[in-house]
């Protein structure tokens, strides 16, 4: 029988009618052939990390962790399968002198999952890790293989970089690279309204910055990345941080340094705002925690910047962009505390995190993506016959 899938966080399990691992290529091509001629539904997934229902399926859930590993690379960009995972990426990149630009809160999502739900780090000069792909092959509803890139199917690009597996089966994606560095990562602790007082100052004076905040003491931590090579820059405006030795002090390349290690498991809810609504949305944000949901926000709320894109899908398109995500502990309660959050986050612009909690369906999503119809149009396309198109997802895409 096939077995029971479960997702990192352990709130999404189903068992799909079939589970399938291709060694390569032409197995997806083949796979998706007949799941074509059958009517039957496939869903890639990744490493499970998400809490939303993206590969939720009752047809075939298909699994690329066998098609893993950096392929090329030319020094500028470098190609990898779709189910490497980000920690490996990471290693194979360095060992051949290269690195990413930024990384995200954790590695161990593949890189296929990780740019199809939008996932990101901080930084006010950096985008979602979407924004660091150059090209993408992938297999079609229709069995075929395509390659989408600047120079072939350009005008396919601003969908397959971030396409919530609704346009195909990726299997490559290709990178944008740079040499590898070093950063250096600090945190400290301070009272939420002095990290509030400072916070634009040290956005702009970092390269990287986000912080906790904890609802229970008002505390927050303040973590800080730098290049080792500019980090002592002089003409660097930096608002004197709190009194003592850091919390924590690392030095490493990008993919030793960015990424956490997660031990507890969680549930979380972000939503990404208009950077010039975060203030008034985070104050309504701590005024609900704290009269409402204080005794069960026993975990952190995370607040993290991205930069504008291009991207169709991307939660940051076209807008500078500043995220707030409420995290729960598995065990708690998190439903009503996270429906109210969305609603805050609603009303200020916000747009939910694709692989994280959250109750909206295609009537709400349409209005906040420019491109939405252009996104339709291609994913009629690529799979005229519905063959990714599961009910969870066409609850997202389609409006009934």
């Amino acid at each position: 029988m096939t077995r029971e899938f479960v997702n990192w966080s352990g709130s999404l399990r189903f068992t799909p009618a079939d589970r399938a691992e291709p060694a390569d290529e032409a197995e997806v091509c083949d796979l998706v052939r007949r799941a074509r001629a059958t009517r039957a539904t496939v869903r890639s997934v990744g490493s499970g990390h998400s809490s939303s229902p993206l590969v939720r399926t009752d047809g075939i859930l298909l699994s690329l962790d066998r098609m893993a590993g950096v392929i090329s690379d030319d020094g500028r960009v470098a190609t990898a399968w779709a189910g490497t995972k980000l920690r490996a990426l990471g290693e194979g990149l360095y060992d051949a002198g290269l690195a990413m630009d930024n990384l995200g809160d954790v590695d161990y999502q593949s890189i296929a999952g990780a740019t199809a739900t939008g996932t990101h780090g901080t930084g006010i000069g950096f985008g979602n890790l979407s924004t660091q792909v150059t090209g993408v092959r992938l297999v079609t509803g229709t069995g075929d293989v395509l390659d989408v890139d600047a120079r072939r199917n350009p005008e396919l690009l601003p969908a397959v970089r971030l396409s919530l597996g609704a346009l195909g089966v990726v299997t490559q994606v290709t990178l944008d690279v740079q040499p590898t560095y070093q950063l250096h990562r600090r945190s400290w602790c301070a009272h939420l309204d002095w990290t509030l007082d400072h916070l634009a100052v040290l956005q702009h004076t970092n390269r990287n910055m986000d912080f906790y905040w904890y609802p229970r003491s008002d505390q927050t931590q303040i973590r800080v990345i730098n290049r080792t090579d500019t980090d002592a820059a002089p003409d660097r405006a930096q608002p004197r941080l709190p009194d003592g030795e850091p919390r924590q002090s690392q030095v490493g390349p990008t993919h030793r340094t960015i990424p956490r290690h997660r031990e507890l498991r969680f549930e979380e809810i972000e939503y990404m705002l208009p950077s010039e609504a975060f203030p008034a949305c985070f104050a309504e944000v701590r005024r609900r925690v704290r009269d409402r949901h204080r005794r069960v926000a026993a975990w952190r709320v995370l607040v993290r910047t991205i930069a504008a894109d291009d991207i169709w899908l991307s939660n940051a398109y076209g807008r500078p962009t500043t995220t707030i995500a409420c995290l729960q502990n598995t065990s708690l309660p998190y439903d009503e505390y996270f429906r109210d959050m969305e609603a805050v986050f609603r009303h200020y612009g916000g747009r939910p995190h694709w692989g994280k909690k959250h109750w909206l369906g295609a009537r709400e999503l349409r209005p906040l993506y420019p491109r939405w119809d252009d996104f339709q149009a291609v994913r009629r396309r690529l799979d005229p016959d519905g063959v990714f198109l599961t009910p969870d997802l066409a609850r997202l895409l389609e409006e009934s």
